[in-house]
């Protein structure tokens, strides 16, 4: 159990998390929360179709952050809805769709594979057909892969990174990986199979264990692993100036063990995601957009990538943004914003939304 010294007039804090045990928290440690609040709060506003303003944070108004809940963006909707959700419910099936979609992250190279070749399945699946919709894709000047992290090329021989990446996954399939995680043990035995598999670093292999525990094929819980990408580790940099030996995952799991007591100390009410609390997954995520919205808020605190500024700008869509999450969440989210009870809703993924 967690417990918290008197507070002190400093704007770095003494917190003890354990008998010896003392971390130094920073002031941008309390923007970490305050962050968090708003940035849901924008998010639910969106949802309900209010009219902007969805802030009076200049620095929320005019940047692009992740929503606060990892489920909750763009591309992990789509990827819940049409993706893993969408076809057969196979554990081979699932776990083809979900890492082709993740090898690229794209929703348009997705849309593109499935107007070309039908729902991509891996009964049918053709590596020369899938090749050349993505040769195609490149030589029109379209982009392939998400710019939202790097993705390295697995050693399969080809000068092209996407057919390397497709005999990636057809390697996996081979291997029976699919039916290897179904009858994993664990979140992070998920984790570890997927960390096998080359090119696949201990950031990537996090983000598709989470992914694939969206679906069917899994039902752990969140709140049993986590990695710290390159993003949260600087935004555990600028938030603790002493961290008692504790490493990136181990504060991660300190402060989401620790959210609904430092909501209550800053007097701020937190709006869930329908009664779903803070997962490990979206702790880590909130420190990655920390320590951007910090290189503005609070100059003064370097991470170790040495960014200034926020690169991407906040371009407002006024299209509704339906949810639907795993049902295996059981969330309560009310009928006329829920996507699968209200068809005629706009679809949110069309080109060039921005959530």
């Amino acid at each position: 159990m967690y417990t918290n010294e008197p507070e002190s007039p400093c704007k770095s804090r003494r917190i003890k998390v354990a008998p010896g045990r003392t971390v130094v928290a920073t002031t941008v440690f309390d923007t970490y929360w305050r962050f968090a609040a708003n940035r849901q709060k924008v998010f639910l506003r969106r949802v309900a179709g209010k009219e902007p303003p969805w802030t009076d944070d200049p620095v929320l108004a005019a940047h692009r952050f992740t929503n606060v809940y990892r489920a909750s963006d763009r591309v992990s909707q789509y990827l819940i809805s049409r993706v893993l959700y969408r076809g057969e419910q196979t554990s081979e099936e699932i776990f083809f769709r979900a890492i082709l979609f993740k090898l690229f992250n794209r929703i348009e190279t997705w849309e593109a594979l499935e107007e070309h070749l039908g729902h991509p399945t891996w009964k049918t699946f053709d590596f020369r057909q899938y090749a050349s919709v993505l040769d195609a894709m490149m030589e029109r000047g379209e982009r392939v892969y998400t710019a939202a992290y790097v993705m390295p090329s697995p050693p399969f021989g080809s000068d092209r990174k996407h057919r390397n990446h497709l005999r990636l996954l057809q390697f996996m399939m081979q291997d029976r990986a699919a039916l290897r995680v179904e009858h994993a043990s664990s979140l992070r035995a998920v984790f570890d199979i997927l960390r096998s598999y080359p090119s696949l670093g201990d950031f990537l292999a996090f983000q598709f264990t989470i992914d694939l525990n969206y679906s069917q094929i899994l039902s752990f819980s969140e709140m049993d692993l986590v990695v710290a990408g390159p993003g949260a580790r600087d935004g555990v940099r600028k938030c603790f100036i002493e961290t008692s030996g504790l490493d990136e995952a181990d504060l991660i799991r300190f402060i989401a063990d620790r959210a609904t007591y430092e909501f209550e100390r800053l007097g701020i009410m937190f709006p869930t995601l329908w009664g779903r609390p803070l997962q490990l997954i979206d702790c880590q995520n909130l420190f990655c957009e920390v320590d951007k919205y910090s290189r503005v808020v609070h100059p003064e605190f370097r991470g170790a990538s040495g960014r200034s500024r926020i690169k991407q700008r906040f371009k407002p869509n006024h299209s509704a943004l339906p949810q639907w999450y795993p049902p295996k969440w059981g969330l309560a989210v009310p009928p006329e914003l829920n996507r699968e009870s209200n068809s005629r809703v706009a679809d949110p993924f069309t080109r060039g939304t921005s959530s």
